[in-house]
Formats: C-alpha cells, sequence, structure tokens
C-alpha cells in the first residue's frame, strides 16, 4: 500500500526535477557562457543523452535490484548531487571567465565541456527512476502496458511543473542556485517513503543550505558590484569601477549594454553616442525616437540632456533591467515612456511616425534574428517619417564582418540609402534612410554641426559610409542564420589567443 501512493509521488517529483534542473542548469551557465543557442544546443542535447542512459540503466539495474530502497537510495543520490553542483561549478566558472578575458579557445571550451559532464551524474540517474518504478509497480504482465502508461503520463506531468515553475517564480524569486538546492531538497524529501524515516536526514541537509548566504553570482574583476539578480529572461548585473563609472552587464557579459559615466556627462565614449547624431541627420530637434533595445537606458539618457524636446519610446523586454536603469543608470527622464513588450511585436501596432527608429535588442551574444530580416526593416520603414532612418548596432568582433555585410545588404534590399560607420572596435552602426537625399547629406549636416561645436555630432560624420550593392547573405523571417554567423565569429576570434587552434 505504501508504494502504491511513493512511487507515483516519486515518478512525478523526479520529472519535475528533470526539467527543472535542465532549465535551471542552462541558467547557472548563462553568466559565464551565455544563452546562445549553442549553449542551448549542447544543454538539450546532452540531457537527452543523460536521460536515455539513465532509461538503459535503470532498466538494468531495476531487474537486479527491484526493492524500493534500491531505488529510493538512487534517487538520494541524484538529490546530494544536484544540491553540490552550485558550489563544485564555481572554480570551472571561474576559469571559464579567465579563459575568455585571455583569449584561450581551448581553456574556455574545456571549462565549458567540464560544466556539462557534472551534470551526467544528476541526469542519469533522474532516468532512471520511471524504467524502476514501472518495474516495481508492475505485478502482472496483464496490466504492464497500463502501469508504464500511467506511470510515465505522472512523469510528463511532472515535467510541465518542472518546465514553469523553475523560470516563472523560483528563479526570479531565489535565483538559479537557491532554486537547485530547492529541488534537490524536495527530490531526496519524495525519495524517503522508499527507504525509511531515517533517509529523512539527506533532504533536511539539503534544505539546509538554502540558509547559506550564497555570495555574488560573478565577480566583476576591479570593480564594485552594485546590483545582481536574475528574472525570467536572463542575468543582470550592474558594477561601478573605481573612476565611478557604472556598468550594465547580461549573461556572460562580453558586451557592455549600458553604460553611465563616470563624471554623469551625456555622452559615455561608447558607440551609444553615435545614435545621438541622427536629429542632425535627419534634420528634426523634437521628431519622435523609438529605441529598440533600451537597457538601461544609455541613449535615452543622453539624448534627455542633448536633445530634451525629443519625446521617446523605449522599449524593453524585460522589467528587470528597465528597475536598475532607473535605479542605478540615471535612466528616467520626462521625455522617456519606457514599453516592456517584444520590440517587433510592440512594433506592430499603431505607432509612430518617428523620425527614427534605433536598434540596439540583444540576446546575447546575438541580436535577435527576427530584428534583422527584410519584414522587419519593411515594417520599421513604414513607420518612419518621410525623412526619417532605421539605425542598428551590429555587434561583431574585429575582423570579422559578415554579420554587419549581411544586415547591410538586408537593409539595402528596403532603403534606397545605407551608410555604415565602424564605429569601435566590437561595434558598427548601419543607418537605413528612406529619402537618399537625407543620406546625401548626412556628412554635410554632421560637419556642419560639429563645426558648431554640437556634442551630437562628434566624429560619427568622420566614419560615415555609404554600402555599396552586392556581399552578404539578404536576411528574411524564413532564413537569417545570424546565430552561426556569430557563433563562428566569436569562435575564431577567441581562437586569436590560441595558437594552432
Amino acid at each position: 500500500m505504501r508504494l502504491r501512493f511513493a512511487l507515483p509521488l516519486l515518478v512525478f517529483v523526479g520529472g519535475a526535477a528533470t526539467l527543472a534542473a535542465e532549465l535551471t542548469g542552462a541558467r547557472l551557465l548563462a553568466p559565464w557562457f551565455g544563452a546562445s543557442n549553442l549553449v542551448w544546443a549542447n544543454v538539450i542535447g546532452l540531457t537527452l543523452i543523460y536521460l536515455s542512459l539513465g532509461y538503459w540503466l535503470g532498466g538494468k539495474l531495476a531487474d537486479r535490484h527491484p526493492t524500493p530502497r534500491a531505488l529510493g537510495t538512487t534517487v538520494i543520490i541524484a538529490a546530494v548531487s544536484l544540491a553540490i553542483l552550485p558550489i563544485a561549478l564555481t572554480p570551472v566558472f571561474r576559469a571559464a571567465q579567465s579563459a575568455f578575458t585571455n583569449l584561450s579557445a581551448g581553456a574556455f571550451v574545456a571549462s565549458f565541456v567540464g560544466t556539462m559532464l557534472m551534470f551526467l551524474v544528476p541526469i542519469t540517474l533522474l532516468g532512471m527512476v520511471a524504467p524502476w518504478a514501472i518495474r516495481l509497480s508492475v505485478t502482472t504482465v496483464e496490466t504492464a502496458g497500463s502501469v508504464s502508461g500511467r506511470l510515465y503520463a505522472i512523469s510528463t506531468m511532472g515535467s510541465i511543473l518542472g518546465t514553469f515553475l523553475p523560470v516563472l517564480v523560483l528563479i526570479p524569486a531565489i535565483g538559479s542556485r537557491l532554486t537547485l538546492i530547492l529541488i534537490a531538497g524536495v527530490l531526496a524529501l519524495a525519495a524517503v517513503p522508499l527507504i525509511g524515516i531515517r533517509a529523512v536526514v539527506a533532504p533536511i541537509v539539503i534544505l539546509a543550505l538554502l540558509a547559506v548566504p550564497v555570495g555574488s553570482i560573478k565577480d566583476a574583476p576591479g570593480e564594485t558590484v552594485l546590483f545582481e539578480g536574475e528574472s525570467p529572461y536572463q542575468f543582470v548585473q550592474v558594477s561601478e569601477t573605481p573612476s565611478g563609472e557604472r556598468i550594465l552587464r547580461l549573461n556572460e557579459g562580453w558586451a557592455l549594454h549600458s553604460v553611465l559615466p563616470a563624471s554623469r556627462s551625456a555622452l559615455t565614449g561608447g558607440y551609444w553616442d553615435a545614435f545621438t547624431a541622427l536629429p542632425v541627420i535627419t534634420d528634426s530637434p523634437d521628431g519622435r525616437l523609438a529605441i529598440l533595445g533600451n537597457a538601461g537606458g544609455s541613449i535615452a539618457r543622453a539624448y534627455r540632456m542633448i536633445w530634451p524636446k525629443v519625446p521617446i519610446d523605449g522599449i524593453e523586454i524585460d522589467p528587470l533591467v528597465s528597475e536598475v536603469g532607473s535605479k542605478y543608470l540615471d535612466m528616467d527622464g520626462p521625455n522617456l515612456t519606457v514599453h516592456e513588450a517584444d520590440a517587433r511585436f510592440w512594433l506592430s501596432g499603431d505607432r509612430g511616425p518617428f523620425a527614427a527608429i534605433v536598434v540596439d535588442a540583444y540576446r546575447q551574444p546575438y541580436i535577435p534574428f527576427h530584428l534583422a530580416t527584410v519584414e522587419f526593416f519593411e515594417q520599421a520603414r513604414d513607420r518612419l517619417t518621410p525623412t526619417g532612418v532605421v539605425a542598428i548596432n551590429v555587434g561583431a568582433p574585429p575582423g570579422d564582418d559578415e554579420v554587419v555585410r549581411s544586415i547591410g545588404a538586408t537593409m539595402r534590399t528596403v532603403f534606397p540609402a545605407v551608410m555604415e560607420a565602424r564605429y569601435e572596435e566590437f561595434n558598427s552602426v548601419l543607418i537605413g534612410f528612406r529619402d537618399p537625399a537625407t543620406a546625401v547629406r548626412a556628412k554635410t549636416a554632421l560637419a556642419a554641426a560639429s563645426g558648431a561645436g554640437s556634442p551630437a555630432a562628434h566624429k560619427l560624420g568622420d566614419l560615415l559610409q555609404f554600402v555599396s550593392p552586392g556581399g552578404g547573405q539578404v536576411l528574411t523571417d524564413d532564413n537569417a542564420p545570424v546565430e552561426q554567423m556569430t557563433d563562428g565569429a566569436i569562435l575564431d576570434y577567441l581562437n586569436q589567443g590560441t595558437p594552432g587552434l
């Protein structure tokens, strides 16, 4: 009678723990390796491999040891291995950070592989639960089908809970590391009825780890961490340098997403400054601006100081990013309205007309592909004033311009004129003009503004060049391999610091 309820409960919790561990594990990786498609492909693929191994081993061991105690002990081991992961992985993560900083592709890949191997034990053991529980539940051949079907259905329902509960509730509330410990504690608790009351020590010890201070998730060498948090979308960190500059980083932090200068001046010295020249180019000192990817508000803040009459719609999908922008990065202003939405979905509504649309949205390290296609640029063009422009930041490592060329070629199919400025080592700014005459006058207008001392003109006029026809893949909603282009560029960049690779 005890097994009648204990086994289905264990199967349910095991299914939930499997998916929760997979999703939480990916979140543990994100601050160090990012949340790219390459990372997710490895997480999902290796999880399936580990589960397959677990199904096979579970069936074998269930036949040799068809006892509840054996299954319960296996689950306890799985729970303990899950609970120690957040602690055990920290040295590996720090090695990965050092490898990336030193441009060592070999060490970076080794750290990633090491991390993924550490999930081998808990996921494989969790894969054993369902076949082992079936072996214990089947009493006659005539009921084998219905028993296995029922238990797999229960496991799948647990997996559904394990998919949504961590991402929507637990991770934003308590963080990835405590979420993984909580999952491990509940898993161990579900195994207790199969072993006996003495086994309750395991879940008590595991759950006690929830009271241990976890400290910061990721160091910012030479900087003071002002904020760390996790949203349903990503890891968010704000730090301050010794000089007083504040920096917003997301996930692995390879790119800076917003900067507040130590001087608190309008211009940051980064690529964000290029976008403050758009009212000069379009001769629209009070024309409406949309920023798709507002982040911590570096562009909006500069406009507040240089172009205070420009009404701004800042679109940011992650509420936590907007929250830290307001609290730490001086984002708010009377001319800024923040919208929490996906940028393309928001733009598809009755919007505009805009004198300029800035695209600076990243799911690091990628531009979301749906914001770089012919269909998207057509949608953006139709929401511009007759002399309006679309300007997009394209991140690419030095020496690799495949993504830049492809997005430039895509914009050329929509706009009569496109100009590019390689603004700094890792960023190009592409500008699509609805009116070709505006493009012709752009450099002259910027030169005149610079001569008049305008802070918005700075160096963009010297860098702008027309994008020539040809070269680069035209990206569409159906075929936009931005992720593959970016992955290749990053690996090539890492290889520069690793001779022989």
